[in-house]
């Protein structure tokens, strides 16, 4: 069955970084655009960025653009979420999630608290 496993958040500083792994497993992982959403406290889920399957071409929320990085590796089958120079702001529970738009698997989350 389809699985996707969050990995890598924690309790970091304004001004640092942490990396976000999500290991997929139970199909073609390198058939598939990969996206990453959050989900603040009182706050509706929104999407932070994705890549696509075809030539790994990606795209960010305008909130994240020049910190934030996604990656691939398909020989791995994992995803990944550079974040630096985080802020207070991007509190969130942080969700892994296959394809971008379509309703899909979504990874169990794993929560990144941002210190000011």
């Amino acid at each position: 069955q389809v699985q996707l496993v969050e990995s890598g958040g924690g309790l970091v500083q304004a001004g640092g970084s942490l990396r976000l792994s999500c290991a997929a497993s139970g199909f073609t992982f390198s058939s598939y655009g990969m996206s990453w959403y959050r989900q603040a406290p009182g706050k509706e889920r929104e999407l932070v960025a994705f890549i696509t399957s075809s030539d790994g071409s990606t795209n960010y929320a305008d909130s994240v653009k020049g910190r934030f990085t996604i990656s691939r590796d398909n020989a791995k089958n994992t995803v990944y979420l550079q974040m630096n120079n985080l802020k207070p702001e991007d509190t969130a529970v942080y969700y892994c999630k296959r394809r971008v738009w379509t309703d899909d698997y979504w990874g169990q989350g794993t929560q990144v608290t941002v210190s000011s």
